[in-house]
């Protein structure tokens, strides 16, 4: 009787696993990714098209996009410009970065990269810009801001963006 018990809850187990695994893996696979690209800056850059929807132009850079969730509490823009100053990462955040480099909770700055993000106000604000093309080639970016309550659902999609924006292949 004991074996029996034991076997049944090993059987149980199992199917809660594997339904929750397909349960995660249809959640993914509803995610509709997309790429959205600026020819005239080589910029490529993938997002979630099933999360937002266009909602006009970002305030800043040229070949720009910005789209937003329906319920307008998150937002992505994405855009381009020249680096005709000749900037690096600090030296661009220096030069735009509207509060204290201090104040972020996350900052990452490479010779070809910055990536910084704060929470305020129970929002999260995500930068990364990449620099191509040496000193006076092309700066490229995003900004990303998403409630701080669901912080954990947009890990992997942060990621994932971040990680996708790069120069077109020639």
């Amino acid at each position: 009787m004991r074996w029996l018990s034991r076997c049944l809850a090993g059987i149980i187990l199992v199917t809660l696993v594997s339904s929750a695994q397909a349960q995660f893996r249809e959640q993914r696979s509803l995610v509709d990714w997309r790429t959205f690209e600026v020819p005239d800056f080589g910029t490529s850059i993938q997002y979630p098209a099933s999360i937002f929807a266009p909602a006009g132009k970002p305030e800043k850079g040229l070949g720009r996009r910005r789209v937003e969730r329906a319920d307008g509490r998150a937002a992505l823009s994405i855009y381009s410009r020249p680096n005709e100053p000749g900037e690096n990462p600090t030296t661009y955040l220096r030069h735009n970065l509207r509060v204290a480099l201090s104040a972020s909770d996350y900052v990452r700055i490479t010779r070809s990269f910055f990536a910084i993000s704060t929470e305020r106000h129970g929002v999260i604000l995500y930068s990364r810009c990449n620099f191509s093309g040496g000193a006076r080639g092309v700066i490229h970016c995003f900004d990303l801001k998403y409630p701080q309550q669901e912080k954990r659902s947009w890990d992997a999609v942060v990621t994932r963006i971040s990680l996708s924006l790069r120069p077109l292949e020639s």
